[in-house]
């Protein structure tokens, strides 16, 4: 996980239970499968200290204190009208939420305050991201392969859909990385041809034509107005999804069914 650890040079792993157990004893990361502690009993019981947890109190009146940097939770708006933005970003293969969303001792006291933690999305690859965003309204993602692996952290959605991005153009992405953008209504297009990623500049102005009422298997028509040049986007959004797009995103397509 790059610069998990508040370095850029760490490395940081993600491992099973097992592995980190018995890495722990060997000193270094290490197959749980080549153990060779077969006496190896579990405990008859745990130790447990408490002692430092303060019960909650179930009082409904009692009124709940929050902290500093617990904020309202964002939420997107209706898709009512066609997509039209411009690139706020270019990046490679092989993107991962820490690049989006980095984490840290500097970052991480700010994930219940989206408003906040927005002011580092993209901040260790281009630290003009935010600003930018800003200064036109959101726009547009671009991406290459896997776009979104690692971590599944939801803010890496979350931060680029406050700021305004609508929509991400990639060849792939990582499957949960996926489904959080959807929930936080932004829709993730699919190249149909590499030259099209290549044809698309920082700050090119693009106007999805098709993108107000997306249907299932129908592709998507993109106009960059900045070069005078037309292509086509795919997307494989179920039917539950496009609602989801249509209405702003999950929690927001929550609310108006149960209005209904």
């Amino acid at each position: 996980f790059y610069g998990r650890s508040g370095t850029m040079s760490a490395g940081v792993y993600l491992v099973s239970p097992q592995t980190a157990a018995y890495s722990a004893i060997t000193g270094v990361i290490s197959n749980p499968a080549e153990c060779e502690y077969e006496d190896a009993q579990m405990p008859e019981s745990y130790i447990t200290d408490d002692s430092m947890l303060i019960l909650p109190d179930l009082d409904p009146a009692r009124e709940i204190i929050q902290g500093p940097n617990i904020k309202p939770f964002p939420l997107n708006v209706p898709l009512t009208k066609d997509i039209c933005g411009k690139v706020m970003i270019k990046v490679e293969d092989n993107i991962t939420t820490d690049h989006i969303m980095p984490a840290g001792a500097k970052i991480l006291p700010y994930r219940s305050n989206i408003v906040k933690i927005s002011e580092f999305c993209f901040s260790q690859i281009d630290a003009g991201f935010h600003d930018r965003c800003k200064q036109y309204n959101g726009g547009i993602i671009v991406a290459r392969e896997n776009y979104g692996q690692g971590s599944s952290r939801e803010h890496a959605a979350l931060a680029p859909m406050y700021l305004g991005i609508k929509a991400v153009f990639a060849n792939s992405y990582a499957r949960i990385h996926r489904q959080n953008l959807i929930n936080s209504g932004i829709i993730p297009c699919l190249f149909t041809s590499l030259e099209d990623y290549t044809s698309i500049d920082l700050l090119d102005e693009l106007e999805l034509t098709d993108s107000k009422n997306p249907e299932v298997g129908k592709p998507i028509t993109v106009v960059n107005h900045t070069k005078n040049h037309t292509f086509t986007m795919k997307h494989d959004l179920t039917e539950k999804e496009i609602r989801m797009i249509k209405a702003g995103g999950l929690l927001k397509m929550i609310q108006s069914e149960e209005q209904v």
